[in-house]
């Protein structure tokens, strides 16, 4: 009998080390991970130079508060700031606490302009995180099952669609703010059309809402650009980022911009643990790496290889519905129910996911070289196929 609550389903098997795009188990077998902890672990596993950071600020400081100035915080949000065009940051310890903020900011943004009821368009299939507040704006039936009543303030349309973006405002005259991923990931590795984002920030113009984007997933690099909505050319008002940021180390950050990064005031919100110096050192350690390292751009050539070469090998089966995605976010769709290949996969060393019950999801780590993603790449297609011909 274990002692932690029953709320994961987990796969049969414990991790005792890693290196690079390698874990190996307690019995010694080796995995290759296309997983990357969900899109978290951007730099591999046990990156000396991560480890080295850690271990140097953990002998030096790891926590005091925010009741004082924190010199590390202060250097990642300005470093933040000039990598996203942003004015500010608010760090907290997830994605979901990164919405959150974002959603209360909208609110009080819509207070200020006098809205009793604000309101936030939110996309179906979204996934935000699993506080009352997040699970709200997902667009996920299971994750909301049983937690009713759920909050208000939200409004719900299909994503990728400006048309129906444009109904609600035309009969909602309480909206403050869209709270969108640039490319959802729980819903299905789902990239909308181009122009998408575009169309949402000249709504956002219009109205005087917010544009807030949950990069959570899609965002520090695995797109193939540091922030998914750089691919648009447009510029939001709010960006949160969790995931890959600490490459490991729990970190979220609430960014904004404009009119928006001054709607905080001392004491509408906080964080006891958020921007302390061990997370921070973290963080910082992170992108330092991404940008030495050059891993924007392999992100976008070993993504795109994989495409390509899962492309070819897939050919021709009519039960592939489709392989998108964006640089190291790649989704495959099946046309019927495809669980069990997670655990197919781990018998043969590999780490996968599904989401959205049809999409096989790779998330590997933004370090991964071609040779690996071919690896990866062979032993999926074989896989799929013997699945689609069983």
């Amino acid at each position: 009998m274990s002692n932690l609550m029953n709320t994961y389903l987990q796969l049969p098997v414990t991790f005792a080390r890693g290196e690079g795009v390698w874990l190996w188990d307690e019995t010694g077998k080796r995995y290759l991970d296309a997983l990357a902890g969900v899109a978290v672990c951007g730099l591999g596993h046990c990156h000396p130079k991560l480890v080295a950071a850690l271990c140097k600020q953990a002998g030096t400081l790891i926590h005091t508060s925010n009741l004082y100035h924190i010199g590390r915080q202060e250097q990642l949000a300005s470093r933040l700031a000039a990598l996203s065009g942003m004015d500010n940051a608010f760090f907290c310890n997830s994605g979901a606490e990164a919405n959150e903020a974002a959603i209360k900011l909208a609110r009080l943004y819509g207070h200020g302009r006098n809205i009793d009821l604000p309101t936030i368009i939110v996309m179906e299939k979204s996934f935000h995180g699993r506080t009352m507040a997040t699970l709200t704006a997902s667009g996920n039936r299971k994750v909301q099952a049983g937690f009713e009543p759920l909050l208000t303030g939200f409004a719900r349309v299909p994503y990728n669609d400006l048309e129906a973006v444009t109904q609600v405002g035309v009969h909602n005259k309480n909206i403050v703010a869209i709270l969108v991923e640039p490319y959802q990931g729980e819903g299905g590795v789902n990239v909308p059309q181009a122009s998408y984002l575009q169309g949402l920030r000249h709504l956002c113009d219009q109205n005087g809402w917010l544009l807030m984007l949950d990069e959570v997933q899609c965002g520090i690099g695995r797109s193939g650009k540091w922030f998914a909505f750089q691919h648009s050319g447009i510029m939001p008002d709010v960006i949160t980022l969790a995931k890959g940021l600490g490459s490991g180390v729990p970190i979220g950050a609430c960014l904004a911009k404009g009119t928006a990064a001054e709607v905080f005031k001392p004491g509408n919100h906080a964080s006891t643990f958020g921007g302390n110096p061990l997370v921070c050192a973290a963080a910082l350690t992170t992108l330092e790496v991404i940008e030495e390292d050059d891993l924007l751009r392999n992100a976008m050539e070993v993504g795109d290889f994989m495409r390509s070469m899962f492309k070819a090998q897939l050919a021709g089966l009519p039960d592939v519905i489709q392989i998108r995605g964006q640089g190291l976010m790649i989704g495959i769709e099946l046309s019927k129910p495809c669980g069990e290949l997670v655990k197919e996969a781990l018998k043969r060393g590999l780490l996968i996911n599904v989401t959205s019950d049809k999409v096989v999801r790779l998330l590997p780590p933004l370090v991964m070289q071609r040779s690996e993603a071919e690896q990866v790449v062979d032993t999926l297609s074989a896989l799929v196929k013997e699945f689609l011909m069983a």
